[in-house]
């Protein structure tokens, strides 16, 4: 399914449904070794899709959660190669959209988060431009209105201290910064 997130409209299926991941990568053309996100109804689940949750993260999920901040952890045992991208790691997110966190928490608490779009190409923020590049190949998409666009969430790695920026994105670096401490960028 296709639903309006912060930045853009996101592709949702079921997390722990191989066949399901499989097809995902298949409609957007995405390369096996790129992770794939995932959106949950709020940060109680953490635990079960990630092994290890550092202070920092803590902090991190309190202050931005909900909103466009994916923070990558080291993943569970269990959790989908696929989604890993063989990297042994999930970017998690609570989305800020109201509707999509009842959503997910209607549909078990998870689904995928990635953009809609195929990979490489630019990201919706309309119903109607995702149905234009998907077509029958979504068997749904949620009309929100359209999204605002922009940059995407921003990404921060909390497996080891100091946490590392990998994307910067709709929350800025400073206010990350402001409260825990992240590695300088590499040049």
């Amino acid at each position: 399914m296709a639903f309006p997130t912060e930045t853009f409209y996101g592709l949702g299926v079921d997390p722990k449904n191989d066949s399901a991941v499989q097809r995902l990568f298949s409609i957007k053309g995405r390369r096996p070794d790129q992770p794939i996100l995932i959106l949950l109804s709020d940060s109680e689940p953490v635990r079960d899709w990630a092994s290890e949750i550092t202070p920092s993260a803590s902090r991190l999920m309190e202050r931005f959660w909900p909103g466009p901040l994916t923070l990558v952890f080291k993943a569970q045992r269990g959790v989908l190669l696929a989604l890993t991208g063989g990297t042994g790691t999930i970017g998690l997110r609570v989305p800020g959209v109201v509707l999509i966190r009842q959503l997910l928490a209607a549909v078990g608490g998870a689904l995928t988060g990635t953009s809609a779009n195929i990979s490489g190409t630019r990201s919706p923020r309309t119903a109607t431009d995702t149905a234009a590049v998907f077509g029958e190949a979504v068997d749904l998409i949620l009309d929100g209105g359209t999204t605002p666009g922009g940059r995407p969430s921003t990404v921060v790695d909390t497996i080891a201290e100091p946490l590392r920026l990998i994307r910067e994105g709709v929350v800025p670096a400073e206010d990350i910064r402001a409260l825990v401490h992240l590695a300088p960028e590499r040049g």
